[in-house]
């Protein structure tokens, strides 16, 4: 099943997103929260969810620094934003504060369920209006990414969310409780991220994996 949690204030809209998904046998949501320290209260509770759907404008903490928050303490969350905002603001700063995706409440079950999952493939799923603007803001910025030789290290995938959850500054124990496997299992698969990274510290292994960019 996939697992999802939903940040949005108006309940009405609610109602409406979790119709949309009841379409879908493997979905289910688990619990739906009115605003972004609400979210984070719940996650403390129960963090066993695979995607969040984050409403941006929202009383008490909107979603924008609710993502920042939870992506720092759960990075294995992935976080798709589904507003009714598309500007170059909200969307620049939704990917600076960590979104995976970004799509707008007006999109339709079918294309929410596609959405969803090409997120949990390792996807960034974006409304083609937001795409176009992410775009924009890229070339904009003459961004330069290094060559990519990211195949040639032959990571898992639990090895680059481990990876990931190591960047964010997390020990073992915190990483372990994060994915839901022991610490020495934690531990076996850095041992491995260092062989297949060529490093012999975190450090090292954080900063190979920004360079060829597999965060």
């Amino acid at each position: 099943m996939i697992k999802i949690a939903i940040a949005e204030d108006n309940s009405f809209l609610v109602k409406t997103l979790v119709n949309k998904l009841s379409f879908f046998d493997d979905i289910v949501v688990k619990f739906a929260c009115e605003n972004g320290n609400d979210l984070i209260k719940s996650l403390e509770k129960d963090h066993n969810i695979d995607i969040i759907l984050m409403d941006i404008q929202m009383p008490e903490m909107n979603g924008i620094e609710a993502t920042e928050i939870i992506k720092r303490k759960y990075p294995q969350i992935k976080i798709m934003m589904l507003t009714i905002y598309d500007d170059e603001d909200n969307v620049l700063k939704a990917i600076k504060a960590g979104a995976n995706g970004y799509i707008l409440k007006e999109t339709d079950p079918s294309s929410l369920y596609d959405n969803i999952n090409e997120l949990l493939v390792g996807g960034a799923p974006m409304t083609p209006s937001v795409a176009s603007k992410a775009l924009k803001m890229l070339r904009s910025n003459n961004f330069e990414l290094p060559n990519q030789q990211n195949e040639e290290f032959d990571l898992s995938k639990r090895q680059r969310e481990i990876l990931e959850q190591l960047s964010k500054g997390l020990n073992y124990n915190q990483i372990a409780e994060n994915l839901f496997i022991s610490p020495s299992t934690v531990r076996k698969h850095i041992e491995n991220i260092y062989a297949k990274l060529q490093v012999h510290s975190k450090v090292e292994a954080i900063q190979k994996a920004q360079k060829y960019r597999l965060l």
